[in-house]
């Protein structure tokens, strides 16, 4: 196994342990997901509303109740996976600078970031989809995890964008919350009269609400909407890759830092610091 790899690895392993050790995250996946999606199912009218899907043209009339539904997931997922990444890039920012001009490779920090993000939008989105086919059965439940996965990416990529960017914690965490509560918002056309205006279009989850509806109550494939959810996580990717690099500076070489250091990898929440053998 190369040094990258391994490196690689080390790191990834390292993020998750941290993501469980995030007990707060954990709760709101327990029980944020299946608490909003009830009183969804509880509290919004199960009459038809329109809803448009743009890429093909087709105006679906959906359960409202269950269109809500979709609409909450969207919302849980965003925000869960969008704090967890926050607070996960901006808690060991000093660490990961640490590491970075004692030599390790910012390629794999960054990668090991984009794999943390992975595991977990898996799970959640996996989670909310279950909770979702408790209630009502989507004709698409695949389709309507892929949709929440991808817009759980892209809340992700943007928490850490914004956890490399920010020098206070409540200032990301306002962030997160404000633009997944105006982007689902806004789209949702129970809630508001311009879902079907073209600004909605320029949203963050735009292709993942457009997707994920397609799934419950159509037999089409929005490609189109993927790909535009596609180019927003990679807008947001880039941003967090960006700001990572800019926070960060490499002083030796990666087998420099490997062979030459006799360090190892631990957590700052024990000691801050690469500890020896």
């Amino acid at each position: 196994m190369s040094d990258g790899v391994r490196l690689f690895l080390i790191a990834t392993r390292y993020g998750l342990v941290e993501h469980a050790r995030n007990r707060f995250a954990m709760v709101l996946v327990a029980v944020f997901v299946p608490v909003l999606i009830t009183l969804v199912h509880l509290a919004v009218t199960d009459i038809e509303v329109p809803f448009r899907l743009r890429d093909t043209g087709l105006v679906l009339r959906a359960d409202g109740n269950e269109l809500a539904q979709i609409s909450g997931a969207l919302t849980a997922v965003s925000l869960i996976i969008g704090f967890m990444m926050f607070a996960a890039t901006f808690s060991s920012g000093a660490f990961d600078r640490r590491l970075s001009m004692a030599g390790f490779p910012r390629v794999a920090l960054a990668l090991a970031k984009i794999a943390c993000l992975v595991v977990a939008s898996l799970g959640v989105c996996a989670y909310a989809t279950a909770v979702i086919c408790c209630y009502w059965s989507p004709q698409r439940p695949v389709q309507l995890a892929a949709a929440l996965f991808c817009a759980a990416m892209t809340y992700g990529a943007l928490g850490v964008a914004l956890g490399a960017l920010l020098r206070r914690e409540v200032e990301g965490m306002f962030a997160i919350a404000m633009i997944s509560c105006f982007d689902m918002a806004v789209q949702n056309p129970i809630a508001s009269s311009g879902a079907d205006s073209e600004f909605v279009r320029l949203l963050p989850s735009y292709g993942a609400m457009q997707a994920s509806t397609a799934a419950g109550f159509a037999d089409t494939t929005p490609l189109a909407g993927f790909a535009v959810q596609l180019v927003w996580f990679t807008a947001s990717a880039l941003a967090g890759l960006v700001a990572f690099h800019l926070r960060t500076r490499s002083s030796l070489g990666p087998t420099r830092w490997i062979h030459a250091s006799g360090f190892r990898l631990v957590g700052p929440a024990r000691s801050g610091r690469p500890a020896k053998h």
